[in-house]
């Protein structure tokens, strides 16, 4: 009687096997497409984490030039001096559209009118809506 369903036994065995196979070749598969996705979090992760620590710093240099530089600049009397000081703070934090406005106003006070008119573009394409530094721009031309 068992000979006569081995033939039946073997298929089923067989069919049986191949689902197993079928279903494990699935499972691989969904393993190795979570390992990409973990992978590209991972790269997002150490992305932000690494934009973010760059804006901490530019920050701390910001301040730092504010600091040392741009407040002392507002203060001295001289104007090669704060002309000094205005390059200064900004070689240390170069995206500061009011230190550029206030360089400008000072080279055109002491007839630097070209260098004037870059410090005033420079601030207008750092703040667009700076209307002052616009003004000032539009006035040297």
């Amino acid at each position: 009687m068992l000979a006569r369903h081995f033939p039946v036994f073997l298929l089923l065995t067989v069919s049986l096997s191949a689902c197993a196979s079928e279903k494990i070749r699935q499972q691989e598969e969904t393993i190795r497409l979570q390992q990409e996705e973990i992978t590209r979090q991972r790269r997002e992760i150490k992305e932000l984490v690494d934009a973010r620590q760059r804006e901490e710093q530019k920050r701390r240099d910001c301040n730092r030039a504010f600091r040392d530089y741009f407040e002392k600049a507002q203060g001295d009397k001289d104007p090669q001096k704060a002309i000094s000081l205005y390059r200064q703070g900004l070689e240390i934090c170069p995206d500061d559209d009011v230190a550029h406005y206030e360089l400008g106003k000072i080279l055109r006070a002491v007839g630097r009118v070209e260098e004037a008119r870059r410090e005033f573009a420079a601030a207008v394409k750092l703040n667009p809506e700076f209307v002052d530094a616009r003004r000032q721009l539009e006035a040297l031309r």
